[in-house]
């Protein structure tokens, strides 16, 4: 006799939201102010990346933080209002395309999140850092979390603040530069973008001449430029780098 198959999945997706409790755990041990850091544009072509630093007042957190690339575009607006009038200190930086070249994307963000920390009007006694790095020259305890913008709303809220506010960098230098559609991809590697870079050339102090395509001699992309590409970063139409 067949076996009756089941109409429940064999696999499903948890989706993980972010929450306080590392935060709060922070704040018992005598950590706080506790401070999300986290960065976007490392993936662009073009652009700067861009830092940001969020305090979060505890008694007034803004429902619906979350990573930023899980948000739509108006979702990321009305959360980065929200985290402006509630937050008890917010910092933003950047750094330029040339200042980009003249590391690499690696130090590059880490610095900006560094200078977005030191921005702060709150000084904090910890700073949790998206990804698997700390910021070298942090001014107070620094820890790193794999997926942090999907684990602690602090960062979560960095994450909405960086994205918008680098957006609306990419949306100005889209006005300025009509071919190359910086207003809909924010200087993510599209078929557009490729095909304005073949006919237009880069934009100087724009573009960034250390990505590929545009070293000289064919050079092989990097080792981060070839882990952004296999992500689906380097050729996405959005969300954070």
């Amino acid at each position: 006799m067949a076996r009756a198959r089941s109409d429940s999945p064999l696999l499903f997706e948890i989706v993980e939201k972010p929450d306080f409790l590392i935060e709060t755990k922070a704040m018992a041990d005598g950590l706080w102010p506790v401070a999300g850091m986290d960065e976007a544009g490392r993936g662009p072509l073009a652009g700067p990346v861009v830092a940001a630093a969020v305090v979060l007042n505890p008694a007034n957190i803004p429902e619906g933080l979350d990573d930023s690339k899980r948000l739509t575009h108006l979702q990321r607006e009305a959360l980065f209002l929200k985290i402006l009038g509630s937050a008890l200190s917010v910092s933003m930086a950047s750094i330029s395309a040339e200042g980009i070249d003249n590391s690499n994307i690696l130090k590059a963000s880490l610095e900006a999140m560094r200078r977005a920390a030191a921005g702060l009007s709150l000084q904090p006694k910890l700073a949790l850092a998206d990804g698997r790095d700390v910021p070298p020259g942090l001014a107070c305890e620094g820890r790193a979390l794999i997926k942090g913008d999907q684990r602690s709303q602090s960062i979560a809220a960095a994450s909405i603040v960086a994205k918008v506010m680098r957006d609306r960098m990419m949306c100005g230098c889209g006005g300025h530069h009509e071919h190359y559609g910086f207003e809909v991809h924010m200087g993510y590697a599209t078929v557009r973008h490729r095909a304005a870079i073949e006919t237009h050339g880069p934009v100087a102090r724009l573009h960034r001449a250390s990505f590929a395509p545009f070293r000289l001699g064919g050079a092989e992309v990097t080792e981060e430029e070839e882990s952004f590409r296999r992500a689906g970063v380097s050729s996405g139409s959005g969300g954070d780098g």
